[in-house]
């Protein structure tokens, strides 16, 4: 694939090298999770077009200088999470067209005396650093004027030479990782009127009198300031936000996936003044062990008027205290979602002045559960628009509920509600109520323009007329299976119909009507992939005036119908099949033999009840019975004999009549005629007993000849039959009366061994 393809993949292949032979139609070449060690000079010679080249993940510890000396092409280069010690301006420095170079995950504990970058006029990312990453001089950077994104894994730096990142003019992004105070303040100080986001990892902020040392960021012009994975405490929040305050620029703060220490019980009191400028706080999963006993906030309430845009997600937030949602007089955009809210602590949070600006309110994956209730609660927010109450447990519905008055847009899905009411309010242009397992949906919305209602229960399509303005319509994974003329006529002024993952019953008159006659050829539909019928709309994402069926699509119904005929038939011809030639019969047959072979072979001699089983053919039975079975049975001592007319029991299956009174002898005797071996059952008590009894060596198998007949004569499936009559003694019956004394002297001699 590298030699005819321009993206050649060679990832988690197990190359202890890179490939030979790439050539310059490749532009991306990824060889990441392998186990290459060094790069040479003559490996990527040829490749002279590629923009994107992905090393991570490998052991490499070894570059040849003139390694990249050939990709002025290349824009991506990712050499992170290998074993590299050192870094070599000598690398980057045909690198004229890099935009994005990752460094980190390595082992290097500095950058070089002087800058390994200074020759990369187009870099947009770099990331660099790792554990053992300690150092950071002057002119590490030198040659960098602006990076969009600057990522540094400090986590163990210890050492920064003031000025070293002052060079670089600009950079939007920049994230550290780092753990030092001290340094983290240095690094800060450079960076003043540069950076645009800043964004903090994996730092502690557990004492006030640490934080003097960040005072530097006061004068800082950055518009976002980020903490991630961060430790906060009631000791050091007062402090942050008395820096963050006097930051001119600051519009955005940001706390995701941090933990702090307290109750919100700041003694020290904020300045009077507070910022202009911050407008938007984020909190995401926030981390407060004792959120129970978590205070009202007063103290802060001074900071939040100017605040538009609010989002505290999933940090177990059961309460906004009145006075700070009434405090909250600028905001426009409020999430609460992923918390504990209910339906009373949604009352109190939204009293009467709170959130007076507010046009978007997220409450999804709260707590609440009374729908009436809630609507309530919110119905004053006379500039509420959108309102996303998803994910929360309301069931059953009211017939009538407040709502605000502007409210255009509501979630409801996965809330649990079997139908819809009138409490739905009529002002609405989009409603989603996915989700919910509805079998009918049948409002009277009039300004609605957008309706989703996909994984529900719904036969039929809602009604044109109650929803006139409808111009999007998502109905997928429901149970429609077909659409009437009169329904169709809805669909002239939609834009978009989503009815996929439906059961459609459909034909080529259905196709027709679409095309010709609903006017949909401008209709785009989100068909499954797999036919689940014969629509002319079987296409994912296709036009329907842009579909044509095949004859067999058209008539797949008649298909399937005609397949089930011919299999109904070839079915009752096997059965007929197997009746006439006894199949069934026959696979019980084998089914015991398997049984058989599997049983031990021996008997317990607690179980033997007979001397011997004879087998013999129904057309010898007058010399069986009359003359060996009464010659045996009467003599002295007399010999118990099996016989199948006799002894077999009574509605028990033949076949395991067979198996028992073989396992239960001691002996079993056969008679041999020409009777005997064109016997059906003389063959099966054969099946049933040459492997067990042939098998062994101790004769137990007593062979009588009642006429002379050839070993050929006897069938081939019984070929150790064949071969005992070949070479061991059996016993032949003389018509001459004086040797019959001899014949039955050394039969009981056999039966007695």
């Amino acid at each position: 694939s590298c030699y005819a393809s321009q993206l050649c993949n060679c990832s988690s292949m197990g190359l202890e090298f890179i490939p030979p032979g790439l050539t310059g139609k490749i532009t991306v070449l990824n060889l990441t999770h392998n186990r290459i060690k060094r790069i040479q000079a003559q490996d990527l010679q040829q490749a002279v077009n590629l923009r994107a080249l992905l090393l991570q993940s490998n052991e490499i510890s070894s570059i040849d200088e003139d390694s990249f000396q050939s990709l002025e092409k290349l824009e991506l280069l990712d050499l992170s999470n290998n074993s590299l010690a050192h870094l070599s301006p000598v690398w980057f420095g045909h690198l004229f067209s890099l935009q994005h170079l990752h460094l980190q995950g390595n082992s290097y504990r500095d950058l070089g005396q002087s800058s390994p970058f200074s020759r990369l006029r187009n870099l947009s990312s770099l990331h660099l650093g790792n554990p053992q990453f300690s150092v950071i001089r002057q002119g590490n950077f030198e040659g960098i004027e602006f990076l969009h994104k600057l990522w540094i894994d400090g986590s163990n730096l210890s050492q920064y030479e003031q000025g070293s990142l002052k060079s670089i003019k600009q950079i939007n992004h920049m994230i550290i990782n780092i753990r030092s105070i001290n340094t983290f303040s240095e690094i800060v100080r450079d960076l003043v009127h540069s950076i645009t986001w800043l964004e903090v990892r994996r730092i502690a902020f557990s004492s006030a009198a640490e934080m003097q040392v960040l005072r530097v960021m006061s004068s800082s012009f950055a518009k976002k300031i980020s903490f991630r994975q961060s430790l906060l405490t009631d000791a050091t929040v007062p402090e942050i936000v008395s820096i963050l305050e006097d930051m001119p620029k600051l519009v955005e703060l940001e706390l995701v996936d941090c933990r702090l220490l307290g109750t919100g019980q700041w003694k020290m009191e904020f300045q009077a003044k507070k910022s202009q400028t911050l407008r938007v706080f984020t909190i995401k999963k926030l981390s407060i062990e004792e959120f129970y006993l978590f205070t009202d906030l007063q103290a802060v309430e001074g900071l939040l008027s100017l605040f538009t845009k609010v989002t505290v997600q999933n940090t177990k937030v059961f309460l906004v205290p009145c006075r700070i949602s009434q405090h909250l007089r600028s905001l426009v955009y409020l999430d609460l979602s992923a918390n504990l809210l209910g339906d009373l602590s949604l009352e109190h949070s939204a009293c009467q002045g709170a959130w007076p600006s507010l046009q978007t309110l997220n409450l999804s994956q709260n707590s609440l559960s009374d729908l009436e209730m809630t609507s309530k609660s919110l119905s004053h927010l006379r500039n509420l628009i959108v309102l996303d109450i998803s994910l929360n447990n309301f069931g059953e519905i009211p017939d009538a509920c407040e709502w605000p008055k502007l409210l255009k847009y509501l979630n409801l899905s996965s809330t649990q509600i079997p139908k819809v009411t009138s409490c739905i309010p009529g002002t609405l242009e989009v409603l989603d109520v996915s989700g919910n397992n509805l079998k009918e949906f049948g409002l009277q919305l009039p300004f609605l323009k957008e309706l989703y209602l996909t994984r529900n229960q719904l036969k039929m399509l809602p009604g044109a007329a109650p929803i006139p303005n409808l111009v999007s319509l998502s109905i997928r994974r429901n149970k429609l299976n077909g659409f009437s003329k009169e329904e169709f006529e809805s669909f002239r002024r939609m834009e978009l119909l989503d009815a996929s993952e439906n059961n459609f019953i459909c034909s080529c008159e259905f196709l027709s009507f679409v095309h010709h006659e609903a006017g949909l050829a401008q209709v785009l539909v989100g068909w499954p992939d797999k036919y689940v019928c014969d629509s002319p709309l079987a296409v994912r994402g296709a036009q329907v005036g842009a579909v044509h069926l095949s004859l067999m699509e058209c008539h797949r119904s008649l298909v399937v119908s005609l397949i089930c005929v011919l299999v109904f038939l070839l079915i009752l011809l096997l059965v007929a099949v197997g009746y006439k030639y006894h199949v069934v019969w026959y696979l019980r047959m084998t089914w015991a033999w398997l049984r058989a072979k599997r049983k031990p072979k021996r008997a317990p001699p607690k179980d033997v009840c007979y001397d011997a089983f004879v087998s013999y053919s129904e057309k010898d039975s007058e010399w069986v019975e009359n003359t060996m079975v009464r010659e045996l049975e009467q003599a002295c001592p007399p010999f118990r004999l099996c016989l199948h007319k006799r002894d077999f029991v009574p509605g028990k299956w033949i076949v395991d009549n067979i198996i028992d009174s073989i396992e239960k002898s001691r002996k079993t005797l056969f008679v041999l005629s020409e009777h005997f071996v064109r016997s059906e059952w003389c063959k099966y008590e054969l099946d049933f007993s040459h492997f067990r009894l042939f098998d062994e060596n101790n004769d137990a198998a007593i062979l009588i000849l009642l006429e002379p007949i050839q070993s050929k004569a006897i069938p081939k499936r019984f070929c150790k039959l064949r071969k005992i009559m070949n070479t061991k003694t059996y016993l032949e019956w003389p018509l001459e009366e004086e040797q019959q004394q001899m014949f039955w002297f050394n039969l009981k001699i056999a039966l007695r061994s």
